[in-house]
Parts: structure tokens; C-alpha cells; sequence
């Protein structure tokens, strides 16, 4: 049985870890909402550029000379995915939820035997997944110094996709994050983004007719490089929102978990304090009678 003094270091103990739990999730209260605002004004962008190019691409009339962003190579032997994840731990099932769903991802690519080929963006992704898919991780990136996600982080993922798409060396690209719902709901997805390909509804506006100058080639050359960075970037919105949402819910129980800890452990202290007490009073009647 712990004794007295046991009981009240390790009552310290977990006051201490209590008021860490809290300070992390006042911190992640206030990133949260910042984060989330960024995350909604980020959505109707990216969901604007890919109706855009997808009204462009209907315009095009010689499919087989089409942009091998939009069209593909023609072919899905090689799969390249962008698994991302946070830097920091402490924040739930944020980092293990996004793992689950590309790991599905990756045994359905291998059953039916194609390759795979993996860039963590997010160094708990790596720790997670080195353990079986390590010879198949091509690239780490991590963006441990930003503070904010931000276009130029966004930007160098998505010319690093690029440059491989260019040199052959996948033929279809998907990435995977979570998306921000609320505080307690992260949703992870997995969006294919070489070639295009949309989930999401289409506006009223992809299916207008517009005339563009100059023609759909051009602009679409221009254009779709923009629109890989571009939706990297959202889901790294997405992503820090959702951090912060799991982060602050984490943080919440284990402050909760911690006050329980501390009554638990209160009451056992006075219970062993008593029953010392207790006995050092029998002792004592006991010598006094032996007299």
C-alpha cells in the first residue's frame, strides 16, 4: 500500500499535469477560432477553382493532346499519396484518424497490384507510418517552424508533385487530411488531384457557358499547376482547424480525467491518513493500559 507521502507527490503530480492539460486547451480555444475562419473562407475558393477548370476542360475538343494535369497519363500503375499530418502530438485521434483512412488506401492499391509511393507532409504521419510502409515513403516534409499554415508551405508541396508528375514517376496523386466540422467532429478524406477529379457538387456557374480569351489550353496550362497548390493548401487549413478542434477536445477530458484523478486520490490519502491516526491511537491507549 503507497504510503502518505507517496499519495501526496503523486496528488501533486497530477495537479501539476491538470494545469498543463488547461493552459493547452485555453491555447488551443484561441488558435481555434482563427484556424476555423481561415478553413471557411478557404473552401469556397478551392471548390471555385475546380468548377472553373472543369467548365474550361468541357471546352476542350482534342482530349488526347489535354493536359496531362487534367487528363492523366492514361494509365494508374503508380500511385503517388500525400499523407498529412500534424507536427505536434497531444491532440487526440487527429493524426491516427487520417493514418486509418490512407492505410485503407494503400492495401486496396496493393490487392490489386499496383505501386505505391508516399510523401508525409507532417512528421507524426512518418512516426506512424515508418513501421510497415517505410521503403515506400519517398519524401518527409515537415513545416515543424511555421506557425500559421500558409501558401508558400502549400506552394513547395505542391511543385514538389509537380516536378515527380513531370518526370513520370506516378500516374495518379491523392492526398489525405481531415476536414473541419466541429470541435468533436473531424472528418478524414481523400481527394484525388492528378488527374482532377471532384467529389463536391458542382455550381450552377460550371455549368454556364463563358468565353474565354485566350483559349482553354492556355489558361488551363496556367492554371491547373495553381489549382494542386491550391488545394494543398486547403487542406492544411483544414487540417489546423481540425488540430486545434481535437487538440482543445483532448485537452478538455484530460483536465476532467485529471480533477477525477485528484478526488480519487484525496480520499484515499484521508483514508490512510485516518487509519494511521487511528492506529498510533490504539498504540497508545494499548501502552497506556499495559501499565
Amino acid at each position: 500500500m503507497a504510503s502518505l507521502d507517496d499519495l501526496k507527490k503523486r496528488i501533486s503530480s497530477v495537479k501539476s499535469t491538470q494545469k498543463i492539460t488547461k493552459a493547452m486547451k485555453m491555447v488551443a480555444a484561441a488558435k481555434l477560432r482563427r484556424a476555423q475562419e481561415n478553413a471557411e473562407r478557404g473552401r469556397p475558393y478551392s471548390k471555385k477553382m475546380n468548377n472553373i477548370i472543369l467548365n474550361l476542360s468541357n471546352g476542350i475538343t482534342d482530349v488526347e493532346n489535354a493536359p496531362k494535369l487534367l487528363a492523366g497519363t492514361g494509365q494508374d500503375k503508380v500511385h503517388l499519396c500525400i499523407v498529412m499530418t500534424a507536427d505536434r502530438g497531444l491532440c487526440g485521434g487527429f493524426n491516427s484518424n487520417i493514418i486509418k483512412k490512407a492505410k485503407a488506401f494503400f492495401r486496396k492499391i496493393s490487392e490489386n497490384g499496383k505501386e505505391l509511393k508516399i510523401i508525409t507532409v507532417g512528421s507524426k504521419g512518418y512516426d506512424q507510418l515508418k513501421r510497415i510502409y517505410k521503403s515506400k515513403i519517398i519524401q518527409r516534409i515537415s513545416f515543424k517552424d511555421s506557425k500559421n499554415a500558409n501558401y508558400f508551405d502549400a506552394d513547395k508541396v505542391g511543385r514538389i508533385i509537380i516536378e515527380k508528375f513531370e518526370k513520370k514517376e506516378f500516374d495518379i496523386c491523392t492526398i489525405f487530411y481531415n476536414q473541419f466540422k466541429n470541435v468533436i467532429t473531424q472528418i478524414p478524406q481523400e481527394q484525388q488531384i492528378i488527374p482532377l477529379k471532384t467529389n463536391e457538387d458542382k455550381d450552377k456557374s460550371s455549368e454556364e457557358n463563358y468565353e474565354f480569351e485566350p483559349d482553354e489550353d492556355e489558361i488551363l496550362a496556367n492554371l491547373l499547376p495553381k489549382n494542386i497548390s491550391t488545394q494543398i493548401f486547403k487542406a492544411m487549413l483544414e487540417n489546423s482547424a481540425s488540430e486545434q478542434g481535437s487538440r482543445m477536445s483532448a485537452m478538455d477530458n484530460a483536465t476532467r480525467n485529471a480533477g477525477e484523478m485528484v478526488d480519487k486520490l484525496t480520499i484515499k490519502y484521508n483514508r490512510s491518513r485516518q487509519a494511521a491516526i487511528t492506529k498510533e491511537l490504539i498504540e497508545i491507549i494499548s501502552g497506556a493500559e499495559s501499565l
